[in-house]
């Protein structure tokens, strides 16, 4: 998943015409862009846009952002669309690891009543969109194993703190939203999970988007969500590796398969290359989209 495009819930035309973004993912969102006259409405048309949509090859992933636990309104959220089997969930506002259990139980509760395959649906959350979350940031691993990605959102986490701005003047997050976006690299990390960047919202300023865009790569991001289907492209040209790396990381993987599973330390070009670049071989790959089998064998 290298872009994530938010999609209002309440949209059936959006939602269409966002299926031909381009985006590896699209959230549909029944939070933030709907009002709460329309919540029931925006329920309804997501469930019909989830039962209609072809899953085939090429489709991108549907993940479906709830309202947050505390609004007495998520239930009936994952009542009206877990039947239609979204691929994953994304719980906003996630104070804790005790929220992710909370959502994931609930969630088995209604896979169960579907006929549902049991543990199917993913869990994302939104992990620092409030003080107490991004305090809790080490509470998230090993709480459940529906959990695959975290992500960081500044808007929501400026009102909660009382931040006039989540940005200085000239243009950089201040300290507060940094610490936030660096929690979640380290707290995907530690739940062995993907970092999703949060928005840039200025979506008429692309060479800003890409700046950002290659900052989140270089700092271990291996996605980015938008909120405009013109932030798409360049967040995917940004988050797929350029060709050598791929082919560096097929040779480093085609090596340590060939030295078996007790290897050490090997050489590459004259350099020594152990367990770490493995692993950064071993992401490379994935985010080129590359499948073990295809793999070609050490020459």
């Amino acid at each position: 998943m290298r872009s994530l495009l938010f999609v209002p819930g309440d949209s059936e035309r959006k939602l269409l015409k966002a299926t031909g973004s381009g985006a590896d993912a699209l959230i549909l969102d029944l939070e933030d862009s709907v009002s709460l006259s329309r919540k029931a409405e925006a329920r309804s048309t997501v469930s019909a846009f989830l039962t209609n949509t072809d899953r085939g090859t090429g489709t991108p992933m549907l993940i479906v952002r709830i309202n947050a636990l505390d609004t007495g309104l998520s239930d009936d959220d994952l009542a009206a669309v877990i039947s239609a089997a979204p691929d994953a969930i994304l719980l906003p506002k996630a104070g804790s690891g005790a929220d992710i259990q909370d959502l994931s139980t609930r969630i088995a509760v209604h896979e169960a009543e579907a006929g549902h395959e049991d543990g199917k649906i993913r869990i994302h959350a939104l992990m620092t969109e409030t003080a107490g979350g991004m305090l809790a940031a080490g509470s998230f691993a090993a709480k459940s194993e529906r959990l695959s990605a975290l992500a960081w959102g500044a808007e929501d986490l400026a009102a909660d703190i009382g931040a006039s701005s989540n940005k200085d003047d000239n243009g950089v997050y201040t300290d507060v939203f940094r610490l936030a976006r660096s929690l979640v690299i380290l707290a995907a990390a530690n739940s062995g999970v993907d970092a999703v960047d949060t928005v840039f919202t200025d979506f008429r300023d692309l060479d800003g988007l890409d700046t950002e865009c290659r900052a989140a790569v270089r700092d271990g991001f291996s996605g980015k969500m938008a909120i405009h289907p013109d932030q798409v492209a360049v967040i995917n040209r940004a988050f797929t590796p350029p060709p050598q790396d791929v082919e560096r990381a097929v040779r480093i993987l085609a090596l340590f398969a060939a030295a078996g599973p007790d290897a050490g330390v090997l050489s590459l070009d004259g350099k020594m290359i152990d367990k770490p670049h493995l692993r950064q071989a071993e992401r490379v790959a994935r985010l080129a989209g590359l499948k073990p089998d295809a793999m070609p064998p050490v020459s």
